[in-house]
């Protein structure tokens, strides 16, 4: 993304906390539930509204969203001077208790709920997030299906500590640059996988974690772009009617576009929405930066951002044994208040799964954090210009998933 609109802001005071993000995450959970509760035409899902039908569709891509977000909340509280193994550890604490928890209902769901026989290895692989790893695991999402963007984050997971370093160390254009022609080589390697591999090989090349990288280097970016002084005069209504602009004349398009045309939208959508949560987060955290608040800063919505790991890790489940239960819903208008219903029945169950499992296992995981990891981590190294304060480090890091 270029840099040429930024402006440098001399000094800039860094928020301890950045509670508008823990709130966008909420919307973004809630965009792939709608996703996931639509379906994608047909006889999928468990109902759909012709009022929000296909344009739901696009909810699908709210991982986009998480993606580009734990890039830049990984960049933003980054310690050039932390030990790996600190950085590795707290992230196994952060991630796997509510993972493994979601995962037996997961398992019931889609396996034994459904009458389907485990292929043990695939579901092995879902266990420790390397599903997407390998092509020929069966099912294509195997374990708790919406897992395998966890899959794809393992990865950045593991390459960050290095990843980091190198991009404090070049310029903001260069890594701009480098950002810029990765969204564009996920474009080339869409084109190429479709038009040359066999339709499950395509879909695998496009589900693998190394596609996804340049969406979480957008998020270093524009995290360093920011800690280094540059601004770009952004307010947050500004990017969100271009998302919706966005999704209007995607959908429109693909119902009116000659074929070879709709295949360039489906191979551009990744990067389009993800340029769009950049400039969003991007305009909430100027916000928050300049001291203001708004309805994203409300205890309830920043409530439901810090559910909203467990929100997602459960909602897919819970919808598709609805779907067993009782059938699909008519597909009209009023399946919308079936949608909202189900959402707070979901929400309530992740706030038990937050409370009672995600919480308090990560806060005893981080107490065990090895204290030879510890003591070889060097304090981090203020960078020029700008003025630091501590930031929260809990509330972040619940944010970054």
């Amino acid at each position: 993304m270029s840099l040429q609109g930024f402006r440098a802001a001399g000094e800039a005071v860094l928020p301890k906390r950045l509670d508008s993000l823990t709130s966008l995450r909420f919307f973004a959970a809630f965009a792939v539930f709608t996703h996931h509760f639509t379906g994608l035409g047909g006889k999928t899902g468990f109902g759909r509204s012709p009022l929000i039908f296909p344009y739901s569709e696009i909810g699908g891509h709210g991982v986009t969203f998480f993606f580009v977000l734990s890039g830049f909340l990984m960049m933003w509280v980054f310690k050039g001077g932390e030990h790996a193994g600190v950085f590795y550890w707290r992230r196994i604490g952060r991630i796997w208790p509510a993972h493994l928890v979601a995962l037996v209902l997961g398992v019931y769901a889609y396996y034994i709920a459904a009458g389907k026989d485990i292929e043990w290895w695939s579901l092995i692989s879902s266990v420790f997030l390397v599903q997407t790893w390998f092509p020929h695991v069966t099912p294509t999402l195997p374990g708790n299906e919406v897992t395998w963007t966890l899959s794809v984050e393992l990865l950045f997971y593991a390459l960050f500590p290095l990843l980091g370093r190198v991009a404090a160390g070049l310029r903001t254009r260069t890594l701009a640059l480098l950002t810029g022609g990765g969204l564009v080589g996920m474009w080339a390697v869409a084109w190429f996988a479709t038009a040359h591999l066999s339709g499950p090989h395509a879909s695998w090349v496009q589900r693998h974690p190394i596609f996804y990288l340049p969406e979480f280097m957008l998020g270093m970016t524009m995290a360093l772009a920011l800690k280094r002084g540059w601004r770009l005069p952004l307010r947050p209504f500004v990017p969100i009617t271009l998302l919706f602009v966005y999704v209007f004349a995607y959908y429109q398009g693909r119902m009116r576009l000659p074929h070879a045309l709709v295949q360039q939208l489906d191979f551009t959508v990744r990067q389009c929405i993800a340029i769009l949560s950049a400039l969003i987060i991007l305009s909430f955290v100027q916000r928050e930066m300049r001291g203001l608040q708004g309805i994203l800063n409300s205890k309830i919505l920043v409530a439901f951002g810090l559910w909203s790991y467990s929100f997602y890790l459960i909602h897919h489940s819970v919808s598709r044994l609805a779907t067993y239960e009782w059938g699909r819903m008519p597909d009209n208008n009023a399946v919308l208040f079936t949608l909202l219903g189900m959402g707070v029945v979901v929400n309530v169950l992740s706030w038990l799964l937050f409370a009672y499992v995600e919480e308090p296992a990560e806060k005893w995981w981080r107490k065990r954090t090895p204290q030879r990891w510890l003591a070889k981590s060097r304090p981090p190294v203020s960078p020029p210009r700008i003025e630091t304060e501590p930031l929260d480090e809990g509330q972040l890091a619940r944010a970054a998933t």
